[in-house]
């Protein structure tokens, strides 16, 4: 069990409205009254040290839009953010209007020699490696790309074996299937990443629906729990989340 064990509220944003997609289906969207920064301002009042915070527009199509926001937001929260981060200098910007740690996905994928030298340059602690995977017809864990609109070739396992070889230390992994469908995390993924791979800080994401999930993440040897629709919709206390 993991003893430095962190808890991060998720704001998904697009077209400046809270929501949540249902495996990643822009098509099925919910849309939450808050806004992003005041619901921010609460998670922080609430005791959160950390926040995830995700452009869904970017993610799709590039260009992260919510500098403005995470400008504002870093002044009470320490932020893990991405969304459609394509290149150096927007690791740069990101980090320079107050990110704590820059969350790169579709190009992890598609171009790791990039991303790896990312990582070299602003080192370890900065970067968090999103990857997105769903399982094959043979029990195989592949990739997606590009908001989950796009497959990938690479195996799970052998993209990650080159990150972890390159000093990697923040993973965060969603089961797709999973995602925005309260149907609990898939315990059986994060067992066997940490299992594998013991030196990574592994962020579970994808399906949270109770505290007994969020504790059952964190026996199954994830360093953290990302949470999203159940928080949102009342399924649990962020205060309570904090306390597991």
């Amino acid at each position: 069990m993991n003893d430095d064990f962190l808890v991060l509220p998720a704001i998904d944003v697009r077209q400046g409205r809270v929501v949540r997609l249902n495996q990643g289906d822009y098509a099925r969207e919910t849309v939450y009254g808050e806004s992003p920064l005041t619901l921010a301002q609460d998670y922080a009042a609430a005791g959160s040290r950390w926040l995830h915070l995700v452009d869904l527009d970017a993610a799709r199509a590039g260009g992260y839009t919510l500098l403005p926001l995470l400008r504002e937001i870093g002044a009470d929260l320490q932020v893990q953010t991405g969304g459609g981060v394509r290149s150096e200098a927007d690791v740069e910007a990101l980090l320079e209007a107050g990110a704590a740690r820059v969350v790169v996905g579709t190009l992890a994928v598609r171009e790791p020699e990039r991303v790896l030298a990312w990582i070299a340059r602003f080192g370890a602690q900065r970067i968090t490696l999103a990857l997105d995977t769903r399982a094959d017809d043979d029990g195989e864990w592949r990739l997606s790309a590009a908001g989950w609109t796009e497959a990938s070739p690479w195996r799970l396992a052998d993209l990650l074996q080159r990150y972890a070889d390159a000093g990697l230390v923040h993973l965060l992994c969603t089961d797709i299937a999973r995602d925005g469908m309260l149907s609990g995390f898939n315990l059986s993924l994060y067992r066997w990443l940490s299992q594998t791979w013991p030196a990574l800080r592994i962020q579970a994401s994808g399906g949270v629906r109770s505290l007994d999930d969020i504790r059952a993440a964190r026996a199954a040897g994830a360093g953290a729990a990302i949470l999203g629709r159940g928080l949102l919709e009342g399924k649990f206390a962020l205060t309570e989340a904090l306390a597991c």
